[in-house]
């Protein structure tokens, strides 16, 4: 797998699918959370496109070194993006990957859209305890902790579940790099959103018990050319409702591509 490294920090990030002239579709994930989370969105839209997948700096073997800020994390994708030589990108967000995604889209001019799932404008509407509770500091809770990610329904396909937790385990951050990930989220504010004039898809989980569904609709309501689609479920509803959201991906994308000439 490709590295780049960046403030010495080295990042490992995968580039796939064929063609300059493609569309390419760049994840970020959420706090704490390795490059497994964007294993249902990444695989269906490489060919269509191309897809950039990362381990933020704390996960999945990439470095652990701090700081541990949305302007850092921001940047990262800056010298991840550099180094693939991918000069227009959609980016893909979720969590604290939303918030990286907005703060890029200011600072940096290769996003040609935006698609954010459980997203806030900044830390203080992010409910931090349930957070921490997702993304718990003792490994033995991950499973238990997975009841705020997903449906009663979707929990119960206990086979899935675990797997999940074993991704988890292999690529989630832990100890000084999790406590970093979470103190970025709630220091996290995004500036006057009338400055950010991308396209921008705000997908939320109904029942999202980390940041409410007004704050994502306030959000897409702010920016300019906002959208806003609620998805069924909890915070990882792109997940649970993998093949949907998939699709309203891939048709915000081509309609952007096509505006964008």
């Amino acid at each position: 797998m490709p590295t780049v490294t960046t403030d010495g920090t080295t990042l490992y990030y995968e580039l796939a699918g064929d063609g300059d002239d493609q569309p390419t579709v760049v994840f970020v994930p959420d706090a704490a959370s390795g490059p497994w989370l964007w294993g249902w969105q990444a695989p269906s839209l490489t060919g269509p496109y191309r897809t950039l997948v990362y381990a933020p700096r704390g996960t999945d073997g990439s470095d652990s070194a701090a700081p541990y800020t949305v302007d850092r994390f921001a940047a990262d994708l800056e010298a991840v993006l550099a180094a693939a030589d991918v000069r227009r990108v959609h980016l893909v967000g979720a969590g604290l990957g939303a918030m990286v995604a907005l703060r890029y889209a200011r600072e940096y001019g290769r996003a040609r859209s935006l698609a954010l799932f459980g997203a806030a404008a900044s830390g203080d509407r992010v409910d931090g305890e349930t957070l921490a509770t997702l993304h718990p500091a003792d490994p033995t809770r991950l499973r238990e902790s997975l009841s705020l990610a997903f449906s009663d329904r979707f929990f119960a396909e206990t086979g899935l579940i675990d797997r999940i937790v074993e991704w988890r385990r292999e690529e989630d951050a832990t100890g000084e790099a999790r406590t970093g990930h979470l103190e970025a989220v709630r220091s996290f504010e995004a500036g006057p959103p009338y400055e950010l004039t991308l396209p921008t898809l705000v997908c939320h989980g109904v029942d999202d018990p980390v940041v409410s569904l007004d704050s994502g609709k306030e959000l897409a309501e702010d920016l300019p050319r906002g959208r806003f689609e609620p998805v069924e479920g909890k915070r990882f509803c792109f997940v649970e409702h993998a093949t949907a959201v998939t699709d309203a991906i891939a048709d915000f994308i081509d309609e952007t591509a096509a505006d964008d000439g």
